[in-house]
């Protein structure tokens, strides 16, 4: 395997850390926050989906828990299972082969970007409603959104099944 074959796929295993450490922090730090008269309110994301947990929205609260969080965490994670030890020359973990085929599964169900799609037509619509402060979480999920478009670039299948199949 060449230098430049190893050197994506570790930038690959990095920036799936990055991304799994930067979505642990967009669960709890403030998203948005709304002020209109006396009524002042800042969310996480997580309080958006626990706002929605209740009756007949619990569809549309585990959709946003997965579309959003979970799919993305769980792909970064199998990315991180399956050619971490690619990267620090190890042996293969077992089943790496079935999380590399599972992660290349879950690619177009990640949906970051459209959240943040959402969001921004969202805020657009709510602008003339109240003030609106831009939480460090949104510029964080902003950043996620950029790495994993910037990871997507590195991630020749070619490449990747190579690396893993040479590995062991």
């Amino acid at each position: 395997m060449t230098f430049g074959k190893t050197a994506a796929v570790a930038w690959l295993v990095s920036l799936s850390a990055t991304n799994v450490a930067l979505l642990a922090m967009v669960l709890f730090l403030p998203f948005l926050e709304l002020r209109a008269g006396q009524f002042d309110n800042a969310a996480s994301v997580i309080d958006v989906v626990l706002g929605f947990s209740s009756g007949i929205m619990v569809p549309l609260a585990l959709a946003v828990l997965a579309f959003i969080l979970m799919l993305p965490l769980s792909r970064f994670l199998l990315l991180i299972y399956a050619l971490g030890p690619v990267t620090i020359g190890q042996d293969n973990l077992p089943n790496a082969k079935r999380a590399l085929r599972l992660a290349f599964f879950l690619k177009p169900w990640a949906m970051a970007e459209i959240f943040m799609v959402g969001v921004a037509v969202a805020l657009v619509k709510l602008a003339d409603l109240a003030t609106i402060a831009i939480g460090p979480a949104f510029w964080i999920f902003a950043l996620i959104v950029i790495l994993n478009a910037y990871q997507d670039t590195l991630m020749c299948r070619h490449t990747l099944w190579t690396a893993l199949t040479c590995n062991g």
